[in-house]
């Protein structure tokens, strides 16, 4: 696996044969990202099993024409993917997995990295879809499909998913302070959508998980329960660590079913509060979702559609690098429309 970077002198992380099956048989993970404010973004990917044991690296796949994210992990490349659900895929131990690291973007993959993608999506995923039509409606989901490799710096496991008990580290040790409250935002920490709306929208989703930066600055996700709503926003629970005061969160809410046909995704920004008590409060402020159709063909039009959009922004924006739109560049993506 290239990995993009060149700078890996020190001794790579390595992990266990129970922590590798749940990396190569969970069908759909977390990223966690950080945003130049200090942030989180949470949002569910298909890691497909692209892992590296020996070189202590871990990844999954992304579209350029999906390039949001990509700017934000140049500019911090510390990210965190969380491994939390066993629906559809072959692991079958109840270990919650939280790989913390530094990603790099392989924005043109070699000729042998595409076609391990496409042999890792498919065993996974499903074929894809091929054809006349297909091929030139999905041209740019498939040829700017690209890597995405995480350095591992630390892996932090709970033996339990919902991160009840003490947890197993492999790597750098756990900080041994808590993280910082952070300053307020300066139109303040009210929520600014449908705190309601919002509750319902999570609440039907079958996993929800928090993210939020650690006190070493690297992403942590952990699982949380909603437990109900009010004015300063959503009453969440966790067997995870929430540290005490403020700060500024990532919430996720997912859904989704066998080879990935048929999502849901609400992903928010905003502010917790985290009390001595543990109680946690968590004041949505900005809110973006989707609901992907259980039907392949129907999803598939979707994602060639949100593809084309995406890299016409990107092109516009001087994102994309312009070798990567070429006729033999071809790679078979997720149907998915996680991003």
């Amino acid at each position: 696996m290239s990995s993009g970077r060149d700078d890996q002198a020190a001794m790579p992380v390595t992990w266990d044969d129970e922590i590798d099956d749940i990396l190569d048989g969970d069908l759909t993970a977390a990223l966690c990202y950080r945003t130049r404010l200090g942030g989180a973004v949470d949002q569910a990917l298909a890691p497909i099993g692209l892992r590296d044991r020996a070189a202590g690296m871990v990844g999954f796949t992304t579209s350029l024409g999906f390039s949001k994210k990509l700017v934000r992990i140049a500019h911090d490349p510390r990210v965190a993917l969380a491994f939390h659900a066993r629906e559809h895929g072959s692991a079958r131990s109840q270990r919650y997995v939280l790989v913390q690291g530094r990603a790099a973007v392989v924005e043109q993959p070699t000729a042998a990295e595409r076609a391990r993608l496409a042999v890792l999506a498919t065993a996974r995923l499903g074929p894809p879809r091929r054809g006349p039509f297909w091929d030139r409606w999905l041209r740019e989901y498939y040829q700017v499909r690209v890597p995405v490799y995480v350095t591992v710096d630390r892996i932090v496991s709970w033996p339990d998913l919902r991160c009840a008990g003490s947890p197993r580290v492999e790597g750098a040790p756990l900080p041994d302070v808590v993280a910082p409250a952070q300053r307020p935002p300066t139109r303040g920490t009210a929520p600014r959508v449908d705190v309601p709306r919002a509750a319902g929208r999570v609440r039907g989703t079958a996993h929800v998980l928090l993210g939020f930066a650690g006190a070493d600055g690297s992403p942590l996700i952990v699982p949380v329960d909603l437990e109900g709503s009010g004015s300063t926003g959503l009453s969440l629970a966790s067997a995870g660590p929430l540290p005490p005061g403020g700060r500024r969160a990532g919430l996720l809410g997912h859904s989704y079913r066998p080879q990935l046909i048929g999502l849901e995704a609400r992903q928010y920004t905003g502010w917790l509060e985290v009390g001595e008590d543990g109680r946690a409060v968590y004041a949505p402020h900005t809110e973006t979702g989707y609901r992907a159709p259980p039907n392949k063909t129907l999803l598939l039009l979707l994602n060639g559609a949100l593809a084309k959009r995406g890299v016409r922004q990107a092109r516009r924006r001087g994102l994309l690098p312009p070798a990567l739109v070429a006729p033999t560049a071809a790679v078979y993506a997720p149907p998915t429309a996680a991003r």
